[in-house]
């Protein structure tokens, strides 16, 4: 048995969400108590740190979470450090990226990737490292066997989110709660319903109250839940609204954290489908919730695209949600994505009068630019260029202070990612 191991946590800012719920499945079993976690959160600390550290410990495992838009950082990160350490150190990688395309994470030359929902299976891992055994029957995971050969083992199962806490209580890394997990729309740019599953589960009033207590005796009382769409938790299909228990909820949280305290739903880090927006769910907010925004999913002003993408609500839910909630009260954020699979300029101009209509009634746009992400329908499909008149509109918008976004960022790195992703 392994006495000294321990387990390095790249924990990038842009990560924290989803290492967070892997740090905090691991404290829930008793034989990994004695595992030391090290949380690191730059590249400059990791290969600082990284001597000191395998000076004291026998076997040292640094596990990375990442999106397609990062992988292009990632790789270069593994490259560095495999040059340096080579095998004296064992890499393991997990989340958006790393789940929707195993073989090619693997080839940056991790050890192991999880597919995925993790929880279980990093604990299983772990366990079988800590007692030098092997790890080839852990459901969710991707390897190379001795003979080079790639192994995927498919998982049967799914997370429900009550078994786990939503953040590492130990280590206490706090945030924000992710209360629903899995998506049935399907939308074929997004990687949810692929990498979660489209079997929607909530965790319940009483387990997030449960973590909502545990806050407020730290006096954290700024409250932010991790949700595919706000306004669908509670609800059994995610396509329906299940007001009572968004009340339920809402109301049980603002009696916890009391006046002083603030409650963020529909807003950052979340967001809700057009469709869900009404004068009941956005009353809710108004009743019990702290945030002045909206953000609304809107991706395109094309109905052809639209359908395409399997997004399952029109234009006009886009129209009729954003003047909805301007004319209760609260800014609309609302989402587009440009350079979407089979968009053409008749559908980029659709998009652009439907922004202006949008700019009209008082909205303000999140423009990003269309990422093939892994595992999803759109994978591998060619990525469009952004025209100069799109730019341009984008640009004399962006200086008015209507569209925000890194769309000028995500451009860049996509280019960079073009080769490597084979698109």
């Amino acid at each position: 048995m392994r006495k000294k191991m321990v387990f390095i946590v790249y924990y990038h800012k842009k990560n924290i969400f989803s290492l967070n719920a892997i740090v905090a499945a691991l404290e829930t079993n008793e034989q990994l108590n004695n595992i030391t976690i090290i949380f690191l959160k730059n590249e400059g600390e990791l290969f600082e740190r990284i001597p000191i550290i395998l000076e004291k410990y026998e076997f040292v495992i640094i596990g990375f979470s990442f999106f397609t838009v990062q992988r292009w950082n990632i790789s270069n990160i593994i490259k560095k450090l495999r040059i340096k350490y080579n095998n004296k150190i064992f890499l393991i990688a997990g989340g958006a990226h790393p789940s929707g395309d195993p073989e090619g994470t693997l080839k940056i030359r991790f050890d192991i990737v999880f597919i995925g929902e993790s929880e279980f299976s990093i604990v299983e891992f772990l366990i079988s490292i800590k007692n030098q055994q092997s790890f080839d029957k852990i459901q969710g995971i991707a390897y190379y066997n001795k003979d080079k050969l790639l192994c995927i083992n498919k998982k049967k199962y799914n997370i429900y989110l009550n078994k786990y806490p939503p953040f590492p209580l130990k280590n206490t890394k706090y945030g924000s709660i992710e209360i629903t997990r899995g998506c049935p729309y399907k939308c074929y740019f997004c990687q949810t319903s692929f990498m979660m599953g489209d079997n929607i589960r909530h965790r319940s009033v009483d387990s997030i109250c449960k973590y909502i207590e545990i806050l407020k005796k730290e006096n954290l009382i700024d409250i932010r839940f991790i949700t595919p769409n706000a306004f669908s938790y509670g609800s059994k299909d995610g396509l329906t609204i299940n007001y009572s228990k968004l009340e339920e909820l809402l109301s049980n949280v603002r009696k916890i954290i009391g006046k002083e305290g603030k409650i963020f739903f529909g807003s950052f880090p979340s967001e809700v489908r057009p469709e869900h927006v009404n004068k009941i769910t956005l009353g809710l907010v108004e009743k019990y919730a702290n945030n002045d925004n909206i953000i609304i999913g809107a991706q395109s002003g094309s109905q052809k695209i639209l359908d395409i993408c399997n997004r399952g609500h029109s234009v006009d839910d886009i129209l009729q949600s954003t003047r909805l909630t301007i004319d209760m009260g609260f800014k609309a954020y609302v989402d587009f994505i440009f350079g979407l699979p089979y968009e053409t300029k008749n559908d980029l101009k659709e998009t652009l009068d439907v922004i202006k209509k949008l700019f009209d009634i008082g909205a303000v746009i999140n423009a990003h630019i269309f990422t093939p992400l892994p595992q999803t329908p759109f994978f591998r499909f060619q990525l469009n260029k952004i025209s100069e008149k799109t730019r341009n509109f984008l640009m004399e918008y962006n200086s008015k202070g209507k569209i925000l976004g890194n769309w000028r960022k995500q451009e860049k790195i996509l280019i960079k990612l073009k080769k490597e992703l084979f698109l």
